[in-house]
């Protein structure tokens, strides 16, 4: 496994997973809710801050590995994943903007490896689209965690509409790597179907 900063700093977004997750677990006498939802929303945003470096010093240094392209977005996966469970028991995100959510991250996770194991895993790169979602969801969370006024606007309320938002284009860039995958998968369905009717 290769060691380096970006490595390094990926497996610091990991592992401040607990972290934003651990802190709602405290005693109210160790710590108010109004301050567990700033600190929740501060570890989740220097989080979300080390997955645009760890990628940006991994090209700006040449320290690009296949191992680092595999652990990233699983990073981001899980990070998100907790995020939105403890929002969900929180009960500040819909158990359906949750599933939505979480469900394309497993479901299209699936379908890159396994694009990846026919060999076509360029079908389904991450996109402007992904990308756009993924950027919406970063700034949506941290304000549903942070649940207070910000600059004499209420973070829930406005992190409530972007995580809509994130859920319409989560289903949308869904559909798309979906469509883009659909002439592999119908490829390999009619061989299938094929092989069958030889037998």
């Amino acid at each position: 496994m290769p060691l380096n900063i970006p490595i390094l700093l990926t497996w610091l977004r990991v592992a401040m997973i607990p972290l934003v997750v651990g802190v709602y677990y405290l005693p109210e006498a160790w710590m108010p809710m109004p301050m567990k939802n700033v600190t929740a929303a501060t570890f989740f945003i220097v989080a979300a801050v080390t997955d645009w470096l760890d990628g940006f010093l991994a090209r700006r240094w040449n320290q690009t590995s296949a191992f680092g392209a595999f652990l990233d977005p699983v990073a981001d996966k899980l990070m998100v994943t907790a995020a939105l469970l403890s929002l969900l028991a929180l009960g500040r995100v819909a158990d359906l903007i949750a599933l939505v959510i979480i469900g394309r991250e497993i479901t299209i996770s699936a379908l890159r490896e396994w694009m990846a194991q026919i060999g076509a895993s360029r079908s389904v790169a991450v996109n402007f689209l992904g990308k756009l979602k993924t950027m919406v969801q970063m700034i949506a969370i941290p304000l549903l965690l942070f649940h207070d006024s910000l600059f004499g606007f209420d973070a829930s309320v406005l992190g409530g509409w972007m995580i809509y938002v994130a859920a319409v284009l989560t289903l949308w860039s869904m559909f798309y790597y979906m469509k883009l995958a659909w002439p592999q998968i119908r490829e390999r369905a009619s061989v299938v179907s094929g092989a069958r009717t030889q037998k």
